[in-house]
């Protein structure tokens, strides 16, 4: 789909809507409605199950949304988390300037300096998207994050977090106390952060108030988290950054063993592949769809040693967009934190060696993964829409129908409940023709359809039993009402990781 034509749905049926509406809504901001936010909450229990359920080790936290600006300046985002932006002298409109150039540099411009990034409009003779005009400039770059005066007299300076990493770096004490004083340490979180995006556009990709969920493994170097075992053959499809400098820039699916032969650290390559199978296994985008985009020295963020953002095409916003990454921090966070606040970070090692720990990051887009879930499993089969969501993923998993509302209404309520009770997200309906109430789930992304009739509450063969019907195959079975739960329990689990 298109995507107005996407947004549109999303909007007609209750997924998301631009925040305060009535008013013209707000750039860059957006309120899920029920079935959106059942879907994100799905999103997120799914990643914490795949990633956080990996290792007894690995821990969720729930931090503050505001950190003193020590914090900002240790980290280094005071003066790094910078984006350029290009200005226009003729209508004095300001833009975000990787979205001025994406067809000029389809690989961004990631780690170009201003007079660079100049150059770059000046010998492409880029146009102003607002107005057309070629008075462009580049001025110094703009920090992305929101400060707030903090304290009763308003005189403290504070910043609404702009990556939920830092909370993680900022707990690992703790949780060193807190947990067995063991490495491999995991802490995860999934929250929301703040970005004040020059120009947010493209709906729920960039946005200034957005869900991350990250886990920052911390581990001795000397001793990394994760090996390849029987995933070794497991084929990634990689864009490598120095295939591209050099023109070449096709993706490959290279084996991951021949990543890590290649000189790419074997636990690194593990998560990538972990990383891989949640994409494909799990979300259930489909394999040639998804690619690693390895940034280069110069283009990957100021903290990574190494760095593969996880693409999907996404055909509503024209490309591969990011959804994820795995990023190698070294230890850089907790080196830099140390040195901010004056504690040691450092932890013991046996009775004769303190360290550092390392850090591997794993970064999910919670929002932008539901619009590229939207965008690769919603659309149009035959006369209908359908949401092919995974049954695990779906805002509503079963529909409850009365064939005939007055005769079979108190069944199909009490049906509703009883499914309820046992944990599977049911809603009963009873509005217009059962083949409308289809139509409607279909859209919804509801994998199954229940319906009760009078073979249901008669005295036949069928008294007992309903209608179950498949939202992916269209067709339809008599099951008895009292195995429903046990029949529909197994689908409604996601995938468990196993063979690594």
């Amino acid at each position: 789909m298109k995507l107005d034509e996407l947004y549109a749905l999303l909007r007609r049926r209750g997924f998301l809507w631009p925040t305060a509406e009535i008013y013209g809504g707000a750039q860059g901001l957006y309120d899920y409605g029920p079935l959106g936010t059942a879907l994100k909450r799905r999103l997120e229990e799914a990643w914490v199950s795949w990633f956080v359920g990996r290792s007894p080790d690995y821990y969720r936290i729930e931090p503050a949304e505001i950190v003193p600006e020590a914090v900002v300046r240790a980290s280094g985002h005071l003066e790094n988390f910078t984006d350029p932006e290009i200005t226009c002298d003729a209508c004095h409109a300001t833009f975000r300037a990787e979205t001025v150039l994406e067809k000029v540099r389809p690989n961004g411009i990631d780690g170009l300096a201003p007079a660079q990034i100049e150059e770059v409009v000046r010998s492409h003779q880029v146009r102003c998207p607002s107005c057309g005009s070629t008075a462009l400039s580049v001025p110094a770059a703009f920090n992305l994050m929101f400060d707030v005066p903090f304290g009763v007299a308003r005189t403290e300076r504070a910043y609404l977090l702009p990556e939920t990493a830092q909370a993680s770096y900022l707990a690992f004490a703790r949780m060193w106390e807190v947990g067995r004083k063991a490495l491999p340490l995991g802490i995860a979180v999934v929250g929301r952060v703040y970005r004040n995006e020059i120009a947010p556009r493209q709906v729920l990709f960039r946005l200034r108030s957005f869900t991350q969920a990250e886990l920052q493994i911390f581990f001795d170097p000397e001793e990394p988290p994760g090996h390849l075992g029987s995933l070794a053959d497991e084929k990634v499809p990689v864009l490598r950054a120095e295939r591209r400098e050099r023109g070449e820039g096709s993706v490959e699916l290279v084996p991951a063993r021949e990543l890590v032969a290649g000189g790419l650290p074997e636990f690194y390559v593990d998560h990538l592949v972990h990383l891989l199978r949640f994409l494909r296994d799990v979300l259930r985008y489909p394999a040639e769809r998804i690619r690693f985009f390895e940034k280069s020295d110069k283009e990957r963020a100021f903290y990574n040693r190494l760095q593969f953002d996880a693409e999907v095409y996404t055909e509503s916003l024209g490309g591969f967009k990011e959804v994820g990454a795995v990023h190698y921090r070294g230890e850089y966070d907790l080196r830099r934190h140390a040195e901010g606040s004056g504690k040691d970070l450092s932890v013991s090692r046996g009775t004769d060696r303190r360290l550092v720990p390392h850090v591997l990051e794993l970064t999910f887009g919670v929002d932008r993964n539901l619009w590229t879930l939207a965008d690769v499993l919603l659309g149009r089969d035959g006369d209908r829409t359908v949401f092919r969501l995974p049954a695990y993923l779906a805002p509503v998993a079963v529909g409850v129908f009365p064939l005939i509302a007055k005769e079979h209404r108190a069944v199909a309520e009490a049906l509703t409940e009883q499914l309820l009770a046992a944990g599977i997200p049911a809603e009963y309906d009873e509005a217009s023709s059962i083949g409308k109430r289809y139509a409607r789930m279909d859209e919804a992304g509801t994998p199954f359809c229940v319906t009760v009739d009078g073979g249901t509450v008669g005295e036949g063969p069928e008294h007992g039993t309903v209608t179950l019907r498949s939202r992916d195959t269209k067709g339809q079975e008599r099951v008895p009402a009292a195995e429903l739960v046990a029949r529909l329990a197994p689908a409604l689990r996601p995938p468990r990781p196993s063979g690594s």
